[in-house]
């Protein structure tokens, strides 16, 4: 096995480079084939979610596969190697396996423990069955994935652990609150139809709205959603259908609206959202005030950065200003004159010193501090509150790679706008349940079992060829004994035929199983290459055996 994954995600790239370097859906059916027709490739299949890209493949040179792989991803995405380069990951044989598995199980997902993204793995390996890019390995890779993925949410309680996307994005929405209290009675608009937009539409169905709107470039699409969810026996929500071009008119109407779609370009920009609050307030909307509270005076990049400063002066200013003599309030004389020896002593004379202070004013404070004791204490300035921002009248969750919704948005007063970004800002502080570490310990028990699979089956053509061999050699004999013992009944033919065969499967027995047992542990790779060397096999024939059961697999169904 030589399973290489080249990507980026959320985790290693902020969502500007997400967002441009998301692939359409022709453009990852291009790479995907791409990737088998280079060199290093034989297999190929393309992981794609709002919050990563990740290419995997069975390569026969890790450094010649890593690079092909990361200027095909730069040339699909249109975004340079030299800028995505710093972005991207690399795993490689058990570490690649191992990172597919914490996926699958939601342990890398934006929102831990979600399982949508169990569809999207299902998704890929269908996509890459379906333009016979999938081999043995990848098969049973993404195979094994969604076991592993639906063995942690039966067996442990990972789902405890986060929600889906969605759900978060409507708690984000409702600031913390209850889902239901917040979405009772609201009337929601879903922009497109496709498996997240389905999921988010049936979420708010069961949070308690009252009515969904569904637009999508496709309208048969549009009302199909429509149809089921108001064809839904746990709930009494009111659905239809929309073409695209009603969304503005929608919008006006909406209280909350959801937007995932494929588009390359926004869906609603800016404007259009002014102009939804503007039809539903009637008045003129303004760019709302920052929501957080901001200390008038602020320490600049690298206070207290100089290197040998045996103080950590990181809210002082320049020639210490009253924020510097807060930062060092309450300091005893003697840490003073040490500051003050440190900088008389021209540490960081050569550059300005950022958060430092010359030592006639260290030296000024020192004495202060020797008659005193103790560096008086200093109130701080008074925090200056921002105005709070309205009541938002608009809530838009953009869950869609690249945007749909202009970020500006944000700053429109009566409009709430979580995306993608401000989820990943609120999910970095999420809690991790316990549930997690069982979820892990499964991961790396699968992850050696997987190893383990995969290195005996590398031996399987060479025991296939080894007891063809056999067989070839028993024929041959039996035909020589018919010819010294022409008037051999069929009876005796066919004891003496079985009694040879029982001999030769006799003998092969317990070596091929010790070698296949061999094989699956760490380094049992040469065994495959000792049995061919013993018997003397010939390589093409091992060869056929294998290609003959890569294509087999290359059309498995998925799992």
């Amino acid at each position: 096995m030589s399973l290489l994954v080249v990507g980026l995600s959320h985790r290693s790239a902020p969502v500007s480079v997400l967002e441009r370097a998301s692939l359409t859906a022709d453009a990852q059916v291009k790479l995907v084939q791409d990737t088998v027709a280079a060199e290093p490739a034989a297999e190929a299949a393309l992981l794609a979610t709002c919050n990563r890209i990740e290419l995997y493949a069975d390569v026969d040179k890790f450094h010649a596969g890593v690079a092909e792989l990361s200027t095909l991803l730069a040339q699909h995405s249109g975004v340079g190697l030299e800028e995505l380069t710093p972005y991207l990951y690399v795993h490689y044989e058990d570490r690649a396996v191992h990172h597919l598995f914490s996926v699958a199980c939601g342990l890398d997902s934006m929102v831990v423990g979600e399982g949508q993204i169990l569809g999207q793995i299902k998704d890929s390996l269908a996509r890459a069955q379906d333009l016979h890019t999938a081999g043995r390995l990848l098969n049973d890779l993404f195979q094994q994935a969604l076991r592993v993925g639906k063995r942690a949410h039966s067996e442990t309680g990972i789902d405890r652990a986060g929600q889906s996307l969605v759900t978060f994005g409507l708690e984000q929405l409702a600031a913390g609150g209850d889902v239901q209290r917040w979405a009772g009675g609201k009337k929601a608009l879903v922009i497109g139809a496709g498996s997240m937009s389905s999921l988010a539409a049936a979420t708010l169905a069961r949070a308690g709205v009252a009515e969904i709107v569904v637009a999508n470039r496709t309208f048969e699409r549009a009302e199909r959603l429509a149809q089921i969810l108001t064809g839904g026996d746990d709930t009494d929500v009111v659905a239809r259908a929309v073409p695209m071009d009603a969304v503005p008119a929608e919008l006006t109407r909406a209280d909350v609206a959801v937007s995932c779609t494929g588009a390359t370009g926004l869906v609603l920009t800016a404007d259009a959202v002014v102009a939804a609050v503007r039809g539903r307030t009637g008045r003129p909307v303004e760019i709302a005030a920052a929501a957080d509270v901001r200390v008038a005076e602020s320490a600049p990049a690298g206070a207290g950065a100089d290197d040998g400063c045996p103080l950590d002066l990181s809210a002082a200013q320049s020639g210490f200003s009253v924020l510097g003599e807060a930062a060092v309030a309450g300091m005893d004389a003697a840490t003073l004159e040490q500051h003050g020896a440190w900088a008389a002593g021209g540490t960081a004379v050569d550059r300005p010193r950022e958060g430092g202070a010359d030592a006639e004013l260290i030296s000024a404070l020192a004495a202060t501090a020797a008659s005193a004791g103790r560096v008086p204490e200093m109130r701080r300035p008074e925090p200056v509150a921002e105005a709070p921002r309205p009541e938002p009248v608009l809530f838009l969750l953009d869950l869609a790679m690249p945007r749909d919704i202009d970020a500006a948005a944000h700053r429109l007063a009566g409009v709430r706008l979580v995306d993608i970004e401000s989820l990943a800002d609120a999910s970095a502080d999420a809690p991790m349940a316990a549930d997690v570490d069982q979820v892990r310990r499964i991961v790396a028990d699968e992850v050696a079992a997987f190893g383990a699979a995969q290195r005996a089956a590398t031996i399987t053509p060479t025991v296939v060829a080894l007891r063809a061999m056999a067989a070839g050699v028993v024929a041959s004999e039996i035909a020589r004994l018919e010819g010294r013992l022409p008037g051999l009944d069929d009876k005796h033919r066919a004891e003496i035929t079985q009694t040879v065969k029982r001999v030769v499967d006799k003998l092969l027995h317990a070596p091929t199983v010790r070698v296949k047992q061999l094989a699956a542990e760490p380094g049992g790779a040469g065994y495959a290459d000792a049995l061919r060397t013993l018997f003397d096999l010939e390589p093409e024939t091992v060869a056929s055996v294998s290609r003959a059961a890569n294509s087999t697999e290359k059309n498995r169904g998925p799992a």
